[in-house]
């Protein structure tokens, strides 16, 4: 099922035509939308499906020209009345390099028809918007929690309106459960991760996560006209939004105030936390930056970062998206990440983390199970041990030894049952080191980090609750397994009306309400175990879920959490 920017208009637009009398039809439309007026705008928005939707409201300046590559400026003066009916545009996307073939498409498949892979309309440098979604009748004192929305997309593309709130907000009004959605939209790829030493003196590295700060500042002062509590914030992510989400609990080294009380209270992370990345003026990162600036024809420039700014769109645009994508050979050894710069980021995550420098707050946290499958379908020349090795070496941790990285590679077997997709056997081996290549990347970018940070804040913070999971509801895939990003069709979508839909959205639900997703949530489901507490997972199936050990492949997690510091990306 596809879920892109037309189906998501063409709800907007039907939502506006139910309001439409005959008679003069511009006054009474106007008269019939909700209305909501803030500090600096009147923002007219529109009603589908019970739900009032404001969509795209500007909350800083273009960044375009002298403000390209430079942090989001919020707006201070009135924009007036604001229409807010249609959805939010996207910020500039970087093109899918994926290398393949007609094979990789076929495996492919219904995948690409997944929001990640949709083409987005409405793309402008001017993207920077927020939205809302919040039960219609909603009056301004109803103080409803607020679940913050941070798209993902591998930091390269992704939009705020691709993914409609509306199912995710009558679901909670159908528990007693109401809430205000809030989807934030921040530049990505080139125009919001550019590294190199010219950023970093500029000031003007890691924008994207800026831009979700400056989304939840607006919600901080805006909010409660919508009916929300800008006390009860949530923030949720998945992929690089969940990234994201750990990134805004250590930007700043873990300072979340604003205004004297934090931005937000609870997190939820699906697959994604703790990404140990090397400086924003590193090698690799400067070798992004000049082939950036070469690209657009700006490296005999005496300031090459002014050139950047100076070009036009379009030269920006391809010049940023000459590096590789995400679906390529060099997978999520991704061109464009958050990267320490000594202030937004003053350090790696995993060392803010160890120094205690993040904010500590409840949270909800997993994967998928075979989050790597995905990401290794494009290195079939990748036959044994050695050639893994080399790849690991090339284009992940340039500071690990040989020696290092063999070790590392030792901890999986090398054979097809033991990998990812895991538990199947001899099946879905695509070339011979797939199945391995899987579980790796999976490991060291998701799945055994995720424990990695879970064993240093339950040690660090032991009094502030966690919970985890992992997912298997899509077993069977071929070769993909349940692979990463599968969960936006179960959990945001609800797509698929099983029992792995139901109850992660009625955990999540009693999570934004009491920060505890045992709390309110029906005795059909089991309890969910704090993970400090035992180290155990709830494990999500399609049709029921069970508990078990947060152990798996503990050889490779002790050599991975021994060596940490030389797995910067």
């Amino acid at each position: 099922m596809k879920c892109s920017f037309s189906f998501i208009a063409v709800a907007y637009l039907a939502g506006l035509a139910a309001t439409l009398p005959v008679a003069d039809p511009d006054k009474v439309a106007r008269a019939a939308s909700p209305t909501v007026t803030l500090s600096l705008a009147t923002v007219i928005g529109s009603v589908a499906d019970g739900v009032n939707q404001f969509g795209g409201i500007p909350i800083a300046a273009a960044p375009t020209g002298s403000l390209r590559l430079k942090p989001p400026q919020a707006i201070t003066s009135s924009i007036g009345v604001f229409d807010a009916t249609g959805a939010a545009g996207a910020c500039p996307q970087m093109l899918i390099s994926t290398d393949s073939n007609n094979f990789i498409t076929e495996v492919l498949g219904d995948i690409i028809d997944l929001p990640f892979f949709q083409t987005a309309t409405g793309i402008s440098e001017d993207c920077l918007t927020i939205s809302v979604q919040v039960p219609s009748g909603t009056k301004a004192d109803a103080k409803l929690p607020v679940l913050f929305w941070i798209f993902g997309g591998g930091f390269e593309l992704g939009w705020s309106s691709m993914y409609d709130g509306v199912s995710l907000v009558n679901n909670g009004v159908a528990q007693g459960k109401p809430f205000v959605f809030v989807a934030v939209n921040y530049r990505v790829g080139g125009f919001g991760f550019l590294g190199g030493k010219e950023i970093l003196a500029d000031g003007s590295s890691n924008l994207g996560l800026l831009d979700q700060r400056l989304g939840l500042e607006w919600v901080a002062d805006n909010i409660a006209a919508f009916g929300g509590d800008p006390t009860k914030v949530t923030i949720w992510g998945e992929s690089a939004g969940s990234i994201s989400v750990l990134d805004q609990m250590v930007l700043y080294g873990g300072d979340i105030e604003y205004k004297g009380k934090p931005l937000f209270r609870g997190a939820i992370m699906d697959s994604g936390s703790v990404v140990p990345a090397d400086p924003v003026d590193c090698p690799k990162a400067q070798a992004v930056y000049d082939q950036v600036v070469s690209k657009a024809g700006c490296s005999s420039a005496s300031d090459t970062l002014e050139c950047l700014r100076s070009v036009d769109y379009e030269t920006f645009l391809n010049a940023a998206n000459s590096v590789p994508g995400i679906l390529s050979y060099s997978s999520v050894a991704l061109s464009y990440l958050p990267r320490p710069d000594g202030v937004v980021l003053p350090s790696s995550p995993d060392v803010l983390i160890t120094n205690k420098q993040y904010a500590a707050v409840p949270m909800i946290i997993g994967d998928q199970e075979d989050e790597g499958t995905l990401f290794a379908l494009f290195q079939s020349n990748i036959t044994d041990s050695s050639l893994i090795v080399s790849y690991l070496s090339e284009y992940f941790f340039h500071s690990a030894t040989t020696a290092q990285l063999t070790a590392l590679v030792a901890t999986y077997p090398d054979n097809w049952i033991d990998g990812s997709p895991f538990n199947t056997g001899l099946l879905n081996a695509i070339y011979p080191e797939f199945k391995r290549l899987a579980a790796m990347i999976g490991d060291f970018t998701f799945t055994l980090t995720r424990r990695l940070f879970l064993a240093e804040t339950s040690t660090l913070n032991p009094t502030v609750p966690s919970w985890s999971y992992l997912a298997s509801y899509d077993y069977g895939t071929p070769i993909l397994g349940t692979f990463h990003g599968s969960d936006l069709l179960q959990v945001f979508y609800g797509i698929l009306p099983d029992f792995a839909s139901a109850s992660i959205q009625s955990y999540y639900l009693s999570f934004l309400y009491t920060l505890d997703p045992n709390n309110g949530t029906s005795d059909s489901y089991r309890t969910w175990p704090q993970w400090s507490v035992g180290q155990e997972l709830i494990n999500f199936s399609s049709g029921s879920s069970s508990l078990m050990a947060d152990n798996f492949r503990s050889e490779s997690y002790d050599w991975i959490a021994a060596n940490v510091a030389n797995l910067h990306i």
